[in-house]
């Protein structure tokens, strides 16, 4: 896969107390990672070198602890991200716990880091009160997180109402906050608003953009996307010339639900809406699209609601981490692309399925 974001090296500090018995010492390691991160008019770079993110977007959660820290299934899930071939994935909607972003370090997956800017829908939300609060948690995201090489770019919010006119001025002010902060970062929000009504993209390094096409609306009409992705992309890009990620698609899928034709919420369903989008990122990948996170990595409970059964179930996996159909296309899909980016100049070379993506 791509090469790790950074060599990890340890350093070792020691601690001197005195007591009353005299000087103790103890020691402790921690490891520290260099890399460079650039943004250009097309292209996301790590260490001088384009990165494409094909990843995921996770939540912290499992039927077991809920949403608890668990160590064992950190393990599991890095293992499964491995499997993937997944080289990325974005904290939606919060901060991860710090274990996971050590992880994250250490087995070399990219972050995209962000804060819990999310629901802020409404206009009264945009006010002076949120926006000096919002800038007190990125304060405290960057505090903790900023020595982390792992993690490459910050994201100030999910889906905000970023075509209201007020919308605009806080979202320039947290971004440019967020740079004050941490100026080696490049610095984002995601957006699911209209390219030509968003008032917060013309202040992001790279633009985020999320899509559910022929899920929440063209119910079934997965002959659309491809005209759809492709007119979205050129849209966005001819307006704000920045790199673009593909940062949230996905349909609703019910593991062990079969139908030829694909009707939603079967795995063929899922399976086919994933293929039409594939083709339309292929189109733009080369050029200025420098990423794609599919959502969800696993199914996750959501409060109970008439339009979710059992929780969200976009997974790929499902709660308890075993894989739909789709997750077999996606992970054929995430190894062509490594390879591509490893051997750029042998389109001939087989999939190394059995090397670590990690290395």
């Amino acid at each position: 896969m791509h090469e790790r974001p950074a060599y990890l090296y340890s350093l070792e500090a020691q601690l001197t107390a005195q007591t009353s018995l005299g000087p103790v010492s103890d020691f402790y390691t921690l490891p520290v990672g260099i890399r460079t991160v650039a943004v250009t008019k097309s292209q996301f770079l790590i260490n001088g070198k384009p990165f494409y993110f094909h990843g995921v977007n996770k939540h912290g959660d499992a039927d077991i602890r809920g949403k608890g820290f668990d160590w064992p299934l950190l393990v599991k899930d890095f293992n499964l991200l491995r499997w993937l071939g997944a080289n990325a994935f974005r904290t939606s909607h919060y901060p991860y716990a710090e274990e996971v972003m050590q992880m994250c370090d250490r087995y070399g997956i990219v972050v995209i880091d962000e804060c819990p800017g999310v629901g802020l829908a409404l206009p009264q939300f945009f006010n002076n009160v949120s926006l000096h609060h919002h800038m007190q948690v990125m304060e405290e995201v960057v505090r903790r997180d900023k020595n982390h090489p792992a993690v490459v770019m910050w994201s100030v919010a999910n889906e905000p109402a970023s075509h209201l006119e007020s919308a605009g001025y806080y979202l320039k002010m947290v971004i440019a906050h967020t740079k004050s902060l941490d100026p080696s970062r490049p610095v984002t929000f995601v957006s699911n608003s209209n390219y030509a009504a968003d008032k917060g993209a013309p202040y992001v390094d790279v633009i985020c953009l999320n899509s559910y096409y022929s899920w929440y609306h063209d119910y079934g009409h997965l002959e659309l996307i491809q005209l759809q992705l492709a007119t979205q992309f050129e849209n966005w890009y001819k307006k704000y010339q920045k790199p673009i990620i593909q940062s949230e698609y996905g349909a609703e899928t019910i593991a062990g639900f079969h139908q030829d034709p694909p009707l939603m919420f079967t795995e063929e369903y899922q399976k086919s809406l994933l293929e039409q989008y594939h083709l339309g990122l292929d189109q733009k990948r080369r050029k200025y699209v420098v990423g794609e996170l599919i959502w969800n990595f696993a199914d996750f409970m959501t409060e109970q609601s008439p339009t979710r059964v059992l929780g969200n179930k976009k997974g790929i996996f499902t709660r308890q981490r075993q894989p739909k159909s789709a997750a077999f296309l996606l992970r054929e899909r995430y190894w062509k692309i490594a390879n591509e980016t490893r051997y750029p100049h042998s389109v001939a070379k087989s999939q190394c399925l059995e090397n670590s993506p990690f290395t």
